[in-house]
């Protein structure tokens, strides 16, 4: 079977190499690649890809820009209204971010039950985690560079409050979904420390760098940290999953996880 990622730019993501030791790991026999397309090229692309392959990843920016082409939008998909998964046989989309994340920082030990967490960033991924984090009992901020991102978010999902303005009280944790500090921003944090030091934890959804700026910061300042790897591997897995009709256990997928970063060291 045939599977790929699409994003504006998946030059240097870790999906293929991640796909497929997970299908290895499955006993499946699969190809991956990273289809990288400008913005500009989208739309009179994606139909052609959508056909060309059994599955499809979607990433940054492409994650609501790619339902219009779907004739399903199924699961937490449809909750969100963001798309990373695409089945392609029935054009139906799907969304494995927000149980990626979860599982994420359950391996992580980070509480989300009575605590308060800051989103920076509203898109696909921002707005994925802020509906897992208020269902999961969170008070959830947002803030996005452009405000009105940030009140759709607050309108969507009535227990997420949009910030116009960065605030400084005391948080938990603070988590990037902006994805500055990546590809042409890597170096970049996208909050100071004057923000960082007032909470307990900082997570990236960026897992390429290791340690982002954003983290350095953090942890220079004595902070648990949390990289976006976990994230990754896991939406990975509950994406395979789908593909193939195979129920998602955790624990196998905490297994596979250990498994793949070990091989990694």
């Amino acid at each position: 079977m045939k599977f790929a990622v699409v994003g504006k730019d998946v030059s240097k993501s870790a999906s293929p190499q991640i796909h497929l030791f997970i299908a290895g790991k499955l006993n499946k026999s699969v190809e991956y690649d990273k289809i990288s397309v400008p913005e500009n090229e989208f739309e009179t692309k994606i139909d052609g890809l959508i056909k060309s392959y059994d599955g499809l990843n979607i990433t940054i920016p492409y994650k609501l820009s790619v339902m219009p082409h779907l004739k399903n939008i199924i699961g937490d998909a449809a909750v969100f209204g963001a798309v990373n998964t695409v089945k392609c046989a029935d054009f139906s989309g799907d969304n494995t971010d927000g149980l990626g994340f979860m599982l994420m920082l359950a391996n992580n030990g980070v509480e989300i039950n009575g605590k308060k967490f800051l989103i920076i960033g509203a898109g696909g991924a921002g707005r994925s985690i802020a509906k897992k984090l208020s269902d999961g009992g969170a008070e959830v901020y947002i803030y996005d560079k452009n405000y009105k991102n940030s009140k759709t978010v607050e309108a969507e999902f009535k227990s997420v409050k949009a910030l116009e303005n960065l605030q400084l009280p005391p948080y938990y944790a603070v988590i990037n979904a902006s994805g500055v500090g990546m590809h042409k921003t890597e170096g970049i944090s996208p909050v100071g420390e004057e923000l960082l030091k007032n909470c307990e934890v900082a997570i990236d959804l960026i897992y390429a760098p290791t340690q982002s700026e954003f983290l350095k910061i953090a942890k220079s300042l004595g902070k648990k940290t949390v990289n976006g790897l976990g994230m990754l591997f896991y939406q990975a897995y509950y994406a395979q999953c789908i593909w193939f009709g195979i129920k998602p256990e955790e624990e196998q997928a905490k297994e596979f996880f250990c498994e793949f970063t070990k091989e990694q060291l």
